[in-house]
């Protein structure tokens, strides 16, 4: 076939950018004459460009013959995905290969880094850095392998808790008078009310200081817009602990709640009711990316949320969230990314520590320089992977060129789910195992504000709102390092993080079915109605503060994830397993192909990124 793609198969990607209500060229703001895709503004995360050759091959069924192609390059190792996974195991690569070992990294994005994505604003003149994914080093004493803290380490990354207490200022907020609200919106409560003060309802600690003590729960009930009967039971939850449960031993106990929804639980067993556990209905969404009818009991309890007291199982909560949720760059685990790369590639940015890689000046244009032993090219897509007898051949999409590229080794760090579309000589087994890896769909939402004085008037500087379109608002973690100052002043410019998770809950549907439905509502909405949706959400919030959108919102950045986290084993849907679990047949050894990213492993983790991607690199050398 020509290796030119017609505009039919690119699914017409310049009328979806026009679609999304975006020109591209009114979609960026970057400095004139420089590619820097953290400056870009608009849709980002799977934006215009970043998915269309996929969802040919994916959900139209187009393949692509690379047999005839001939071969541009040859590599001892390719990897597909430039996601953490997918550098990681190219620097893993490389360390057991030594330097001249010739790698070439392909993702269908603008940017590496996969979801830990970095945005940049200029606002008055001040440098705003922002996270549009992956967000921060998860619990790394509890739960990071030593062969993660040893890439850490290389790559000049300390966990050492003393030294990130001085990058994250957790008093700030608290300081000002600030701290946790919830926010009722009209449509589903009658009336809009921003409730100042509310108990921490929100399980695992991601808050960005030091929670400000909260008002009494029978204080706070007597704002809310429910009913007299939905207060007071409220307030028993908090108040008045019981066994729920009376009468199940501790393993009946477990397993009764492993397959009980924990809005099932709230509403049935701890006797909220209807009314009253709309209360915590939006409390999961942040953190598990998942509505209460969706979360099991048994993980609600396990990672902290409220109503499980009286029931003699403290012991189940899981350790990693008693620590500090610190460690965290401004840009999220994007420093990461461009810590890896700049170890990688190290002519694309000068410097050699966490502290200096905040600020360092990335020049794009040397990702993938000509003749260098390491090359990461962005914007191609892979789209056929191919055996041979002592090599995989890659065939991808280049600004509309179909290319084909040969590896002596080629590891998959893309999203699993894609793989079976792309490697059709798969096992049947392996390929249906593959297709199980169903990731959740979410938006991360960072825009700029030229001042937060509405949020230091109402004192809040974080937010959750059960069932308003964004159901978290906070404003950015404030960590100073490298450099980079946070905002410390309300009259100072600032970024605020929003969340939107497409979910259709307490309709009875399964996990995987919302999150599919989830994904087309997303790559259905516009840049212009994300816009609509947050200025509306922000001005109905702050506007007893004095907020005004038109004035005081400098810039917007929607980093949209179509597919977001990893798929995660759920006990209310998966059956156990019988056998080795579904990741584990999903991830084997194929010819000189393995697999790695985090879907490997059904774990939406920096950490487990990592593992994976050094689990894929050793099973190309079997001892």
């Amino acid at each position: 076939m020509s290796d030119t793609i017609n505009r039919r198969d690119l699914l017409n990607g310049v009328a979806l950018v026009i679609a999304s209500g975006l020109t591209p060229l009114a979609q960026v703001r970057a400095a004139p004459g420089r590619y820097y895709p953290p400056r870009l503004e608009g849709m980002r995360g799977s934006g215009p460009g970043s998915f269309e050759v996929a969802h040919a091959v994916a959900r139209q069924g187009h393949s692509f013959a690379i047999d005839g192609l001939p071969v541009d390059e040859v590599y001892d190792l390719v990897v597909v995905g430039g996601g953490i996974s997918g550098l990681a195991a190219a620097w893993f690569y490389r360390e057991r290969h030594g330097p001249a070992a010739r790698i070439l990294i392909l993702d269908n994005h603008d940017d590496f880094g996969g979801h830990a994505k970095r945005n940049e604003f200029v606002v008055d003149g001040r440098r705003l850095i922002g996270y549009g994914g992956s967000e921060s080093l998860q619990s790394p004493h509890t739960l990071y392998s030593p062969t993660v803290l040893r890439l850490l380490a290389a790559l000049g990354v300390s966990v050492d808790e003393a030294r990130w207490e001085r990058y994250f200022d957790r008093d700030l907020y608290r300081s000002l008078g600030m701290g946790d609200a919830m926010f009722f919106d009209a449509p589903t409560f009658g009336v809009d009310r921003l409730v100042v003060g509310t108990p921490v309802v929100t399980g695992a600690d991601t808050g960005a200081s030091r929670p400000k003590p909260p008002r009494p729960i029978a204080e706070v009930a007597g704002e809310l817009p429910m009913s007299a009967d939905a207060r007071a039971r409220i307030v028993a939850l908090f108040t008045q602990p019981r066994d729920h449960l009376a009468g199940r031993s501790k393993a009946g106990k477990i397993a009764y709640l492993r397959k009980r929804s924990y809005r099932d639980y709230l509403i049935h067993d701890a006797g909220l009711g209807t009314e009253a556990v709309k209360f915590l209905d939006g409390s999961t969404k942040d953190f598990w990316g998942m509505g209460t009818d969706i979360v099991a009991a048994y993980d609600a309890l396990s990672s902290g949320y409220p109503g499980f007291a009286g029931l003699g199982l403290d012991a189940q909560i899981d350790p990693a969230y008693a620590e500090p949720y610190i460690y965290h760059f401004p840009d999220g685990n994007a420093s990461i990314a461009r810590l890896l790369v700049r170890s990688l590639v190290p002519a694309v940015a000068p410097g050699h520590t966490m502290e200096d890689v905040v600020l360092a000046d990335f020049d794009y244009a040397r990702l993938d320089a000509p003749g260098a032993p390491v090359r990461i090219r962005v914007s191609s897509t892979a789209v056929k992977i191919e055996n041979r007898v002592d090599a995989v051949d890659i065939g991808y999409v280049d600004r509309g060129h179909l290319r084909r590229v040969r590896g002596r080794h080629c590891v998959l760090a893309c999203w699993n789910q894609m793989i079976p579309h792309i490697m059709p000589e798969l096992p049947l087994v392996q390929r249906a195992a593959l297709e199980r890896s169903v990731k959740l769909p979410l938006v991360y939402v960072n825009a700029a504000l030229r001042n937060w004085r509405p949020f230091a008037r109402l004192g809040v500087d974080k937010i959750n709102c059960p069932y308003a379109y964004f159901s978290d608002v906070k404003l950015d973690y404030p960590v100073s390092i490298g450099g980079y100052l946070n905002p410390r002043s309300p009259d100072e410019p600032i970024l605020v993080h929003m969340v939107h998770v497409p979910l259709t809950p307490n309709q009875g549907l399964s996990d995987v079915e919302q999150y599919k439905l989830g994904r087309y509502e997303l790559l259905a909405t516009t840049f212009a109605q994300f816009e609509a949706e947050i200025t509306g959400q922000l001005t109905r919030m702050l506007g007893a503060g004095g907020f005004d959108a038109a004035r005081d919102i400098a810039g917007i950045t929607v980093n949209r994830w179509p597919h977001g986290y990893a798929y995660s084993f759920d006990s209310l849907f998966d059956p156990p397993f019988d056998g080795p679990p579904t990741y584990v047949v999903a991830r084997q050894r194929y010819g000189n192909v393995t697999i790695a990213n985090s879907d490997a492993g059904w774990n939406a983790y920096l950490h487990e990124a990592i593992d994976e991607a050094w689990r894929a690199v050793n099973e190309l050398h079997p001892a």
